[in-house]
C-alpha cells in the first residue's frame, strides 16, 4: 500500500536510506523528528504488510516570483528485492496525486543520472520529459 510516510516509519526509513544513500547520513531521531514537523516535504512509502520497500521525497519550492509552487522529486528509492513491481511508479503516481490535491502547483520536477537508464525509463512513462537544462552544483564543504 502506498501512503504518506509517519514518524512511525523513522527506523525503516533510516534503513532504506542507509541503503540509497550510506551510512551515517542521517539518525532515526532526526527522521522522525523531521516528519513530524515537516512542512517541506512530502515523504511517501510503499508498506507491504509493515515492511516498507521504498520511498520518495518531494521537495515542495516557492518563491516570490511565482504564486503557486513547484514540486521537485529528490529521492526515489526501492529496495532491490522488490524492483521491477511497478512500486517506484506507484509512489510517483501517489505523490503527484496527493500533491495536486493539497497545494497550487505549477509542475513537477526531478533530477536523475544521466546513465540510469532504467530510471528515466520509468519517469518517460508517467510524462516526465528531458527539459535540456543543465543542473549544475557547488559544494559547501560541510556535512555530505
Amino acid at each position: 500500500m502506498v501512503r504518506i510516510a509517519t514518524a512511525n516509519d523513522a527506523e525503516q526509513l533510516s534503513i532504506l536510506n542507509e541503503e540509497f544513500n550510506g551510512k551515517d547520513e542521517t539518525t532515526v531521531e532526526h527522521i522522525k523528528e523531521f516528519l513530524l514537523h515537516n512542512e517541506q516535504e512530502v515523504v511517501v512509502v510503499d508498506d507491504e504488510n509493515g515492511v516498507l520497500t521504498g520511498f520518495i521525497c518531494v521537495q515542495l519550492k516557492k518563491s516570490f516570483c511565482y504564486d503557486v509552487y513547484t514540486a521537485e522529486v529528490t529521492e526515489v528509492y526501492v529496495n532491490p528485492l522488490h524492483r521491477r513491481r511497478g512500486i517506484a511508479s506507484a509512489m510517483i503516481t501517489f505523490a503527484e496525486d496527493y500533491c495536486n490535491r493539497n497545494y497550487p502547483l505549477y509542475k513537477f520536477e526531478l533530477l536523475t543520472g544521466k546513465e540510469n537508464m532504467i530510471a528515466q525509463s520509468v519517469y518517460r512513462k508517467l510524462g516526465y520529459e528531458d527539459d535540456k537544462e543543465l543542473h549544475f552544483t557547488k559544494r559547501t564543504g560541510k556535512g555530505v
